[in-house]
């Protein structure tokens, strides 16, 4: 039988924490969702997988459930569905949201305050530069997104997010 020495179990732990770090970086992450701005889809307080991977070789879709930089701030990550990609036209309408004149089907998205139209219910129409996503939560009417997010020094409007801000994907979403 093989003996384990200090060095050897040292050399082990710092290899696992290694690639532990690597795979969370480049790979694969769990993530909490701490806020219901994705009701019902993703429910506040449900734990997720994210694909790091797949969106370095493509850029994102529509419909799909991604993660990325706050563009105000920058001690947290947000989780947002992508609504329109580079090319497309936005417009939206008493809450229901055009793209490239068409209306798009949305089982999933709950509004809170149905009654109310609120600043981000009206809307565009706005073309989305290429390389950039238009990102909206599944809970409109409780949700800070493209629609209403400011620069924090500029107060103007920061409507589109960079691919490059995209840090994953949702596997497995609803």
């Amino acid at each position: 039988m093989r003996t384990t020495t200090p060095l050897r179990l040292i050399v082990i732990i710092a290899a696992s924490v290694a690639l532990t770090f690597i795979v969370r970086d480049y790979f694969l992450e769990r993530i909490y969702i701490a806020t219901p701005s994705m009701e019902p889809t993703l429910p506040a307080g449900s734990k997720w997988w994210v694909d790091k991977l797949s969106l370095r070789f493509r850029a994102a879709r529509r419909g799909e459930i991604v993660v990325l930089a706050s563009p105000v701030s920058s001690e947290k990550g947000l989780v947002k569905r992508v609504i329109a990609v580079g090319g497309d036209t936005l417009q939206i309408s008493n809450k229901t949201v055009l793209i490239n004149n068409s209306r798009i089907e949305e089982p999933y998205v709950q509004h809170t305050r149905s009654e109310e139209i609120l600043i981000g219910d009206n809307l565009g129409p706005l073309e989305i530069p290429q390389g950039h996503v238009f990102v909206m939560g599944d809970n409109r009417d409780e949700s800070g997104d493209s629609r209403d997010w400011k620069d924090p020094t500029s107060n103007k409007p920061i409507r589109f997010i960079m691919n490059s801000q995209i840090q994953g994907r949702l596997m497995d979403t609803p």
